[in-house]
This record gives structure tokens, C-alpha cells and sequence, in this order.
């Protein structure tokens, strides 16, 4: 179990790829994208490291590319999980469930996760 998996990793349907890219982000609160670093993905979501969290349940948009950056990956999510920063067991940031991503998107997620974890879809 890595640093990140927590209490909530029994819960989780989709095993977590370790992934550390830069996500930009934005909430409706918010004109300007923020950018933050992701610990890990999986096909049901991402977790970004931030010392500001948003709250549980807070829409966001999120956007980020692969490392050679061919292509863009984009699309709502939910904060489902929030871990407030201070605790050196977990790091401080927001676990993201994907909520609408479009196909092409969905399917370079899972590609991601196929090749890291060894295994193809």
C-alpha cells in the first residue's frame, strides 16, 4: 500500500497507477487554472497533491498532458476525498473521481494504467 492508498483503499473499484504529472485545474469559483502535481491515477479517478483542497464534493475541470505532450486529456470531476495537509501519514491533496470525460480521454487513461501496471486491456 503506498502513502496515498490511506483508509478508503479497500473501497476502491480500480487499483491506483502511480502517475506524477502536472494537472491543471478549475473550479466555478475560480478564472484562472491552478496547477498542482498528481500522485497517482486510476480509470475512476486521479489524486492530485495540494496544500488547498477543495471541500468533498466540489466540481472541477481538469487537464493534463502526457509527457510528450501529444495529447490532451480533459474533463469534469468531483473531489471525493480530501486530505487535509499536516498528517505525515497521508499527503495533503484531493482525491478526483472522473465524472465526464469523453472516450478518447477515458481510453488514454486507461491505456496509462495498462502499461505502468503491466498488463493490457
Amino acid at each position: 500500500m503506498s502513502e496515498s492508498d490511506g483508509a478508503g483503499a479497500e473501497k476502491r473499484r480500480h487499483p491506483r497507477t502511480p502517475l506524477n504529472v502536472l494537472v491543471q485545474f478549475r473550479f466555478d469559483s475560480f478564472d484562472d487554472f491552478l496547477a498542482e502535481y498528481s500522485v497517482n491515477v486510476s480509470p475512476g479517478g486521479i489524486f492530485i497533491r495540494t496544500d488547498t483542497p477543495r471541500e468533498e464534493g466540489a466540481v472541477i475541470y481538469l487537464q493534463f498532458a502526457l509527457k510528450d505532450g501529444s495529447k490532451l486529456i480533459e474533463g469534469m470531476g468531483r473531489v471525493v476525498r480530501v486530505n487535509p495537509p499536516g498528517d505525515p501519514k497521508r499527503p495533503a491533496g484531493m482525491g478526483i473521481e472522473f465524472t465526464n470525460f469523453d472516450e478518447e480521454s477515458m481510453t488514454l487513461i486507461e491505456e496509462i494504467c495498462a502499461q505502468r501496471s503491466g498488463t493490457k486491456h
